[in-house]
């Protein structure tokens, strides 16, 4: 039986985003394109927020949860554990090649990170430090919507509202953020130093012995548009907190499985995490599902000290969830995607470049892998910022949405209050004239707002 869409001139019940403004009604998804109810196809250009990694309706993907759901739907995690959870995790744990020896499941990206700081925390105090109670993170950072994920991330516009109630174990340095944070004569080597020593002061003021864990976005995405660190950077942190026994927890929910080039972000920076959150392209949206890799050091504490977890929800490991990023993963890896979407990544970049690189409103064009973004600016060569209520990286989304395209804006790209990105991410499964097509129709949305 099809399911009924609503009468789209009767008001929502829905709390929508946005009170008062009707969104349109999706009728169906198939591969890179979403088709409205009423007609109108549109370009996911940007897999929504870099979930819809493999496309839409992958019949792969659909059978398995077709025959998952008449299975077995739900089976609790605190009684059972079921294959699909158990699979996944044996994937999840190969893939890191030593750097991971568990998995927990949680239902989204704002709950990994909130289990990843709470397991941090718990692994000093089963080491007997239960001193340790802050955390550090980045400005220009997000790291999710709940209270935990909400103090730790920088983005002073998500915050505001909240900020009275936030926790004050949070404190937060510079992001590497090069275009604005690099001075112009100072090189990416003492460039990151500096980051470093930010860092070490500011473990250094809290307390040597009170710092949790540092928090970071290997590239960071919805904040500051595919920011990706420069060189170096990662491993002088890795070697701070290594020298206060400080974790290091990587929030790859948006960058990782294969959106940077690699299926974990982190492998392009010669480290590993003791920690890692990870959602969105894990099970590309066919299922809500997010997941916590632990390093062995970080669950070796745990066993060796009391040897429960003091985290749980009812639906962690739900089975359908499971088993829709067991299947996405599984074509991932058959399929060589991660690779295909490297190699898209290469052409996006050149288009972006050919395109958008002498346009005097586009300050920076950065990214890694199939995640790229354009900054925009007021002034090219001052990199003065539009005024926050013009709202450009909105307009220049609605304008791409007209031409029949989805892209991710960004705002409070600078400073966390102004500063205008724009984010394009589509499918791996993309074809190199569908990435043709996509920064043709940037173009004809870039041009409408700011000119050529």
């Amino acid at each position: 039986m099809n399911m009924t869409l609503r009468d789209p001139t009767t008001p929502s019940k829905l709390f929508h985003r946005k009170l008062g403004v009707e969104l349109p009604a999706v009728a169906s998804a198939s591969g890179i394109y979403i088709r409205l109810k009423g007609g109108g196809e549109i370009i996911d250009a940007s897999c929504g927020s870099a979930v819809s990694c493999i496309g839409h309706s992958h019949p792969r993907v659909v059978a398995a949860l077709r025959e998952q759901i008449g299975r077995l739907d739900f089976a609790y995690s605190g009684t059972y554990s079921v294959e699909p959870a158990e699979e996944l995790a044996d994937l999840l744990v190969e893939s890191g090649k030593g750097a991971f020896s568990r998995v927990i499941y949680v239902g989204s990206g704002s709950e990994a990170m909130e289990a990843s700081i709470k397991l941090a925390r718990q692994y000093h105090v089963e080491r007997g430090e239960p001193q340790r109670t802050h955390v550090i993170a980045r400005r220009q950072s997000y790291h999710g919507a709940t209270f935990g994920a909400l103090s730790s991330g920088g983005h002073m516009m998500r915050r505001r509202i909240y900020e009275d109630m936030l926790p004050v174990s949070f404190s937060h340095v510079s992001p590497c953020y090069a275009y604005r944070g690099q001075g112009e004569d100072e090189t990416v080597d003492a460039y990151t130093d500096r980051l470093a020593k930010e860092l070490e002061d500011e473990i250094t003021r809290v307390g040597e012995d009170k710092a949790i864990a540092f928090c970071a976005e290997p590239v960071v995405g919805a904040a500051l548009g595919c920011v990706p660190a420069e060189a170096g950077y990662f491993k002088k942190i890795r070697s701070v907190c290594d020298r206060y026994g400080v974790l290091l927890i990587l929030d790859e929910v948006m960058c990782g499985m294969g959106r940077s080039g690699t299926l974990h972000a982190w492998e392009q920076e010669g480290i590993r995490p003791d920690i890692q959150a990870t959602a969105k392209g894990l099970a590309a949206g066919y299922v809500p599902l997010g997941a916590v890799l632990v390093s062995p050091k970080v669950v070796n504490a745990v066993l060796e000290g009391s040897g429960i977890l003091n985290h749980g929800q009812t639906f962690q490991a739900h089975p359908l969830a499971c088993r829709a990023g067991l299947e996405v993963q599984r074509v991932m890896q058959e399929d060589k995607l991660v690779e295909q979407g490297k190699g898209l990544g290469e052409l996006l970049e050149s288009r972006l470049k050919d395109v958008f690189g002498e346009h005097p409103h586009v300050g920076d064009i950065r990214g890694r892998g199939l995640f790229w973004a354009l900054e925009f600016v007021k002034n090219r060569h001052t990199k003065e910022c539009f005024p926050l209520e013009e709202g450009i990286a909105d307009r220049v989304g609605k304008a791409a949405f007209e031409h029949g395209m989805a892209i991710y804006p960004g705002v409070g790209t600078s400073d966390g209050e102004t500063g205008d990105h724009v984010i394009i991410a589509p499918p791996f499964t993309a074809s190199d004239s569908e990435i043709e097509m996509i920064v043709e129709r940037l173009k004809l949305a870039v041009t409408d707002i700011l000119g050529g």
